[in-house]
């Protein structure tokens, strides 16, 4: 996917910039032409030497050489069909957000018109910032791919995000966007994700065990691909990370019910991943429930609206309907049966029966099955990964090749 692609890559002053090495390494192995700039700080954490041996290239840190030659940073902006920035210091990111450009990396990016690919490293607390995150989310909306950090121990001694992705983590990202193009632009998609959590009394309720991961992988990958992506969550503790995902959180089923039908309208594709409680109590209890008052306790449950089901009563010409179905037993039988009743164009089928499926867990295996009884099977992916085949599948909805 990467053969003869032109990769500019930027390092900045970080101690993780070690990484890049590898990097390097791997993206010329994959037939890629690599060439690096780097921040006068970088050169404090890696001999640049080492980039020019592993790349061929000569390594670019400033405006002139020694021979007081001129490094055009224009043309090297120009060259690039790719610039990925990693490691992304924090120095460096308040800079390319506030419009500075003292140093030649900078005056790359700000020359730049490839797809610009940011892996940002440093210390939890510097990371979680707010001012950190208000940057962050201002180079995405000019367009910056962010590569989250990762979550671990660092070099501070502290533990938790800030650690810059893995090598082969950036390769994997970098290679997919090598592969696709934003296939969605200009397109509307309206995902829910998670759990709804139906109140018994003020301290408990009726709900289950999905962590919404699989909605999150979902509204990450097609935000990617350039949707606009409309995102209705239950209770979760997951963060999105592209700018182009509108979030709105929820508890009940009837609030998700409510948000979807208000944002379904102007949807292109609905994707209805959320684990909806079925029931709820007929008459939730308005002060705790004491322990003396449970021993002959009973709740009377009634059933919650079908969201998936208004969705594909209410479905537009042209809106492309995708459901869920999570099942113990005759999985197939039960999926079809709700495709026809419930108007979808194909449902994501996992089964609690496989290992490594199912709820919380970070990885998945799904079938995909569409209304004329298609049956597409997948082995076991981590659910980015099964984010990015069902992205696929709608892609192939929305725009089918042609047989001749």
């Amino acid at each position: 996917m990467l053969r003869d692609k032109k990769i500019l890559l930027g390092l900045t002053g970080s101690i993780s910039a070690y990484k890049a090495l590898l990097l390097v390494r791997l993206l010329v192995k994959e037939g890629a032409e690599v060439r690096v700039v780097m921040t006068p700080s970088a050169v404090n954490f890696v001999n640049p030497l080492s980039f020019s041996v592993l790349s061929k290239n000569k390594v670019t840190i400033d405006f002139t050489d020694n021979e007081h030659q001129w490094n055009n940073h224009v043309d090297l902006a120009l060259w690039a069909d790719f610039f990925v920035i990693a490691p992304l210091s924090l120095h460096t990111l308040s800079k390319m957000s506030s419009g500075i450009c003292d140093n030649m990396l900078l005056a790359c990016y700000f020359s730049s018109r490839c797809p610009v690919i940011i892996a940002p490293a440093m210390d939890v607390d510097m990371y979680l910032h707010p001012v950190t995150q208000r940057n962050i989310r201002s180079l995405q909306e000019d367009g910056c791919i962010l590569i989250a950090p990762e979550s671990g121990e660092l070099a501070s001694g502290l533990s938790g995000e800030g650690r810059l992705a893995e090598p082969e983590t950036i390769l994997e990202i970098l290679k997919r966007h090598s592969s696709q193009s934003l296939t969605f632009d200009g397109k509307k998609v309206l995902i829910t994700a998670g759990p709804t959590y139906e109140q018994i009394d003020p301290v408990r309720f009726i709900g289950n065990f999905s962590s919404g991961k699989m909605g999150f992988a979902l509204a990450e990958s097609l935000a990617d691909r350039g949707a606009q992506v409309h995102l209705v969550s239950g209770p979760v503790h997951l963060q999105i990370q592209n700018a182009k995902i509108k979030r709105y959180d929820v508890v009940t089923a009837d609030q998700m019910h409510a948000k979807c039908m208000e944002l379904s309208k102007d949807a292109d594709v609905i994707i209805m991943s959320a684990a909806v409680s079925d029931f709820k109590p007929q008459n939730p209890a308005a002060e705790k429930i004491k322990k003396e008052q449970q021993e002959m306790m009973h709740i009377d449950l009634e059933a919650n609206v079908d969201i998936l089901s208004e969705m594909g009563k209410n479905k537009k010409p042209g809106q492309l309907l995708v459901g869920f179905a999570l099942e113990t037993q005759n999985e197939v039988e039960n999926a079809m049966r709700k495709i026809k009743n419930k108007n979808l164009d194909f449902i994501v089928l996992n089964s609690l029966r496989d290992a490594g499926a199912g709820f919380q867990a970070d990885t998945n295996k799904v079938s995909i099955i569409d209304a004329n009884g298609m049956i597409t099977n997948f082995e076991l992916k981590s659910k980015k990964e099964v984010a990015h085949d069902i992205s696929n599948m709608i892609d192939t909805f929305l725009h089918p090749k042609s047989l001749v």
